[in-house]
């Protein structure tokens, strides 16, 4: 062969490789957070992941684009962000042995629409000063009379807290619940206003001495110079159902049906349930990893164990209308 010939055919076998596909994913997490388990798995495979930070309207999005979107993944966090996207029909069940292996079954969608990734506990902060230990072990005992003007929540209707009440309803029916939801909105020390650290900020001015938020609002609190005092001034509690668990919610991902890169997608998706991208995932985001045996960071370690509560996420789901309706009958943020 010529020396001529050789450079035609090299060309031309390079010109034949196939490129690496990308990854495109739509999120409603801020991309910094997640990141580092995206350029963890770029480094392992050579494919690019490109994030595209949507705070809300993701789901209209992929109803307007149909076949034509670009996304193939959508991350998001909460239950009733996953079950709008599953209602829209804007996503594809995933055949994975790998996910469904490394994933708790109640932790994913039993049709295989969407996984979760980390989980976050429903928590109680309490103040160190003015809330002996052992004070407050059950989500019941917010509604005793013993809390009236001590607690402080954001409000009852914000995705967080309807989960919660979805899992109470779960555990001890409708009348029951709004029942709680009444006796919680009468301890109330002032009305739910702000996010799950502006409860905490509250504690801290002495305004009222228990609250509700999730566990990595505290990993992000210490990591505020601004708001380390208010999380010093607080220590974790993982209250849980009478006959159940602590409350957990998830960060999930799920594919699109257009999904132009399905098998790069699903290569990203059995990564990010890997050891490796659950440590990853997980320290960065200050949350529990879904693969039993991950590693936890030091400081969610430093939080201590707790039972999460294994009620089915898809069951949440379900009495979400049913919760929010109780929400807006006892007028919990009125």
């Amino acid at each position: 062969m010529t020396l001529r010939s050789l450079l035609l055919a090299t060309v031309a076998c390079a010109v034949a490789l196939p490129a690496l596909a990308d990854v495109n994913i739509y999120t409603t997490r801020e991309p910094g957070l997640i990141q580092p388990v995206m350029d963890a798995f770029t480094a392992a495979t050579g494919v690019t992941v490109n994030l595209a930070f949507l705070e809300e309207g993701i789901v209209e999005r992929l109803a307007a684009e149909g076949d034509r979107s670009p996304a193939d993944l959508v991350m998001t966090v909460d239950i009733a962000n996953l079950q709008q996207i599953v209602d829209a029909g804007v996503i594809q069940p995933v055949d994975s042995a790998v996910m469904t292996a490394a994933i708790p079954a109640e932790l994913r969608s039993p049709d295989n629409l969407w996984f979760g990734l980390t989980t976050r506990a429903r928590i109680v902060y309490a103040s160190k000063d003015r809330v002996a230990d052992g004070e407050v072990t059950t989500y019941e005992e917010l509604a005793s009379p013993r809390w009236e003007g001590r607690v402080c929540t954001r409000p009852g209707t914000h995705n967080y807290n309807l989960a919660l009440l979805s899992a109470y309803i779960t555990h001890h029916g409708e009348d029951a619940a709004r029942e709680w939801a009444a006796g919680v909105k009468t301890n109330l020390a002032r009305k739910p206003e702000g996010n799950d650290r502006a409860q905490v900020r509250a504690i801290w001015a002495g305004e009222c001495d228990i609250s509700l938020g999730n566990t990595y609002y505290m990993g992000q609190m210490l990591a505020d110079p601004e708001q380390v005092e208010w999380a010093n001034s607080v220590r974790i509690i993982f209250p849980t159902f009478e006959d159940g668990g602590t409350h957990v919610n998830v960060s999930g991902v799920a594919m699109t049906k257009a999904a132009p890169n399905h098998d790069e997608a699903l290569q990203l998706m059995e990564f990010l349930v890997s050891p490796e991208a659950q440590a990853i995932y997980a320290e960065a985001n200050h949350e529990y990893p879904v693969l039993v045996g991950a590693k936890v960071s030091d400081l969610v370690a430093s939080w201590g164990p707790f039972t999460p509560d294994t009620i089915d996420l898809t069951e949440i789901a379900k009495n979400r209308p049913l919760a929010l309706q109780i929400m807006e009958e006892v007028n919990f943020d009125g």
